[in-house]
């Protein structure tokens, strides 16, 4: 979405059928316009926040700009306490944009969802401020849900909520026994890449499984599978989710190991839940792939929207800004068809998975 959309009366009235109708109820709901003052509806404030989101003008010039067009009368220390208070409401309207996004299935009877998060820092700031945390639809190249959390917050799978039936990719980062076990919990499936050092696995025997030790196994071409058990640990404050007894596990998750070996020969290893009646082991590996699709979503948030060049290091406003720029990336895929996936090579990804 470019800031003319915004600006241009014209433009902001067709983007103003793409947001949710029920604006003024949910702004009211969520007390995002508790006292209206010289903001005549909801509209009106959220075009400013949107704008202040997609165009690089400071708060004061987005004031002047909302006054003299007689979008509403506001100073900039004004418009600072609105946005402040609109943080709930941003998130309101976000989730409705997202809810109704359509998803294409590759395999029959799941969607496929793609995890991954990213750090947002403001201006000469020596830490990280923020952690954005994104799940998305790779066939489509859409986010579907979004949450934005303070630097103390890992990532997880157990960050997200998940539907029945979902597929979800992830690198070895979501390889933890307490988050797949509940994306299971929710009748969804993990595909993820392998940690070794986060997972305790075992034999169906209930036997641990040393998994490096077992790559003199995997032939130099085709796939090796085994069929696994993961135990879920049952101290949620463990330093180590290896160091404890296996006789203390809350539960045990069935599971499939892959491992296939590179052109350089390096083994890749893959974790799915997934049964080899619902899915295949070059199936689960083409699926893996897809998971590098967040990786261009979170490119193309940052080149074309700048969505890593936070304005302002005051917390309240600088999260409400994240929120109001995810807005205007959600309302962008509205206005647009979805290219849909894209190999690094530039192939569509769904002709070379019919052509594999």
């Amino acid at each position: 979405m470019e800031a003319k959309q915004i600006f241009d009366d014209s433009a902001w009235a067709y983007v103003l059928t793409l947001l949710p109708p029920d604006l003024e109820e949910t702004a009211a709901e969520t007390k995002a316009l508790r006292r209206r003052r010289h903001v005549p509806n909801a509209a009106a404030l959220m075009r400013m926040a949107l704008a202040y989101a997609v165009s690089d003008l400071s708060l004061k010039d987005i004031a002047a700009w909302a006054t003299s067009s007689h979008i509403a009368k506001v100073t900039a220390p004004a418009l600072f306490y609105r946005l402040r208070k609109a943080e709930d409401w941003f998130k309101v309207v976000l989730a409705k944009l997202l809810s109704d996004e359509t998803t294409n299935h590759l395999v029959p009877g799941y969607k496929i969802r793609a995890v991954d998060g990213t750090v947002i820092n403001g201006p000469g700031a020596a830490d990280i401020d923020w952690r954005v945390h994104l799940l998305c639809d790779p066939i489509t190249g859409k986010f579907v849900s979004a949450e934005i959390t303070d630097k103390f917050t890992a990532e997880g799978l157990a960050r997200h909520s998940f539907n029945p039936g979902e597929i979800v990719l992830g690198d070895r980062m979501y390889a933890t026994a307490r988050g797949i076990h509940a994306v299971r919990a929710n009748n969804a499936h993990v595909l993820v890449r392998l940690n070794p050092y986060t997972l305790k696995i075992c034999s169906e025997n209930k036997e641990i499984i040393a998994v490096l030790d077992q790559e003199s196994q995997v032939p130099e071409i085709g796939i090796k599978e085994w069929k696994v058990l993961i135990p879920v640990p049952p101290d949620k404050n463990g330093k180590n989710q290896k160091q404890w007894p296996l006789s203390k596990a809350i539960d045990w998750m069935p599971a499939r190991i892959f491992a296939a070996r590179t052109k350089t020969k390096k083994v890749i290893w893959i974790l799915t839940t997934l049964s080899d009646t619902e899915v295949s082991a070059i199936t689960a590996l083409k699926l893996y792939r897809l998971r590098w699709q967040i990786e261009l979503l979170f490119k193309r948030l940052k080149s074309l929207l700048h969505f890593d060049s936070l304005p302002s290091q005051q917390g309240p406003t600088a999260k409400s800004w994240i929120l109001a720029r995810l807005l205007a990336a959600a309302l962008a895929q509205k206005l647009v068809d979805p290219a849909g996936a894209l190999s690094p090579w530039g192939y569509g990804l769904h002709e070379i998975w019919i052509k594999a």
